[in-house]
């Protein structure tokens, strides 16, 4: 028997029209660059179990097509980034008076181009044209990247179906900050977490109990001094998890960790932390809810250092502002990266349907000092909310963790990046600045330093009393 005789109208020479009788496992670039190429094209039919050019059927029992199908979907998964579109369905026949099947996969033109193939860490891209698939020239890259619909990855299909059991931790998480109700699932239906066939979400995957990949993966780290290169590292912590796990990894991460202190305040003995419940909660929140999750090999970046706690979430601000820091964190317009994630955050009561939570960290810390006010810098691959720490009383000590970009000074020393970032968020006096280098208040050093990068525009000097101070001059750098 052949295809066309249980397919009818079938255009077999078509481009769009691929068929292999197995699944080579020795050659598995030799068929998902078939996958590959549909999807960087304009899609096309993918048939298992049929010959290749005679178009014969070969089939499979139905046993054998089911662990032929779930073959398929684990190599996808494995080798190809983002997932394409795709539907699988069998396709039944009688030989003999027995039931075989076909596997037929429908692979759409992807939305996210290029699909990548990556086979032992090597990437590779291909196109389909003229009913062949080769490697993509680079004009073909180009154009795939200019045309890209600009798609989130969490609302793009996955290959793994529903399971309602499997969402128990998301179920708890709705629970306890929505007062003992029951998450319902046609709450979650609503918002998307599932395709029409059954079939997940990006978004909704990893919500999922068991979820342990990277996309979600979080280092936490302590350090005994103000900044990551100069001090003892007491903790690194490395987690991955599903979604709401991660939130309450980093939550208690940093609340074991914390200093406890007392203030007065009109006369009165008020007990505090480093850091706000509510603030860290909200820039935990952000974090995971806005972050790239395209970016492979990234995590959140959760750094406790003697003055500050500094979030990072990989990704820039999502079709915001380009900021490089602002203390006016209310004024921080960003778009949803990850709308179901953020919608199951919303369903959870632990977002806002609008605005990004910014306003509740404002709110927290409203009644600090200039020293200890919340600040936000970003840049195209990150961005960073840094939470002072309460406790400590001179604020923010020091900010050399923000790295700096700028022209080489004329006649400048290998302490001028140093000093610029030392200076960048507030004013020093030069014994401040000398201490800070671990070097004398030198002659040489006010001259040779500090009056030559004041000179070049680089340093701005002001006078309080009889000291000076200097402060980096924000037009004359670049924060990374």
């Amino acid at each position: 028997m052949y295809l066309e005789e249980i397919i009818e109208d079938i255009q077999l020479e078509s481009d769009k029209f691929e068929s292999k009788a197995v699944l080579n496992r020795e050659d598995i670039i030799g068929w998902l660059k078939s996958i590959a190429g549909f999807a960087n094209a304009s899609g096309g039919d993918f048939y298992i179990g049929v010959e290749d050019k005679t178009n014969k059927l070969i089939g499979f029992d139905r046993k054998a097509a089911d662990n032929e199908r779930n073959y398929f979907n684990n190599q996808v998964n494995e080798h190809l980034t983002p997932r394409p579109q795709m539907k699988i369905s069998f396709i039944g026949y009688k030989k003999n008076d027995k039931e075989r099947f076909v596997i037929k996969v429908s692979i759409e033109e992807s939305a996210v181009k290029p699909v990548i193939l990556k086979y032992k860490n090597i990437p590779s891209i291909f196109m389909r044209r003229d009913g062949f698939t080769s490697g993509a020239t680079y004009e073909e890259i180009i154009e795939m990247s200019v045309k890209s619909k600009n798609v989130q990855y969490d609302v793009l299909v996955s290959g793994v179906k529903y399971e309602p059991e499997k969402f128990l931790e998301l179920s708890e998480f709705y629970k306890e900050h929505n007062k003992g109700k029951v998450l319902k699932e046609k709450a979650l239906k609503s918002l998307g977490f599932v395709n029409e066939e059954g079939y997940l979400l990006n978004g909704a995957v990893l919500f999922l109990d068991n979820y342990k990949e990277k996309k979600t993966e979080v280092q936490c780290s302590v350090f005994s001094g103000f900044n990551k290169g100069s001090d003892r590292v007491v903790t690194i912590n490395r987690f991955n998890g599903n979604i709401t796990s991660t939130i309450n990894y980093i939550v208690e991460f940093v609340n074991q960790r914390m200093n406890h202190g007392v203030i007065k305040l009109d006369n009165k003995r008020i007990n505090i932390d480093s850091y706000p419940a509510r603030a860290l909660f909200e820039g935990v929140i952000n974090a995971v809810a806005h972050r790239d999750y395209y970016l492979d090999g990234t995590q959140i970046q959760v750094d406790i250092f003697k003055d500050r706690l500094e979030i990072s979430s990989p990704g820039g601000f999502y079709r915001g502002e380009k900021l490089g820091k602002t203390y006016d964190l209310s004024g921080v317009i960003s778009k949803r990266r990850n709308e179901l994630i953020c919608g199951v955050l919303v369903v959870c009561n632990v977002m806002e349907a609008a605005g990004t939570g910014f306003d509740k960290i404002m709110e927290e810390y409203a009644s600090a000092d200039e020293a200890h006010k919340p600040y936000i810098y970003s840049k195209s691959d990150h961005f960073t909310l840094v939470l002072p720490d309460l406790t400590y009383d001179k604020g923010i000590e020091n900010d050399g963790v923000i790295a700096l970009n700028f022209v080489p000074v004329s006649e400048g020393t290998e302490l001028d990046g140093k000093v610029l970032s030392f200076c960048y968020l507030k004013a020093h006096k030069v014994s401040e600045i000398a201490e800070y280098l671990g070097i004398s208040d030198s002659t040489y050093f006010r001259k040779k330093v500090l009056n030559n990068l004041e000179k070049h525009g680089y340093l701005e000097k002001s006078k309080v009393s009889r000291a000076a101070y200097y402060k980096t001059n924000p037009d004359m750098v670049r924060v990374e």
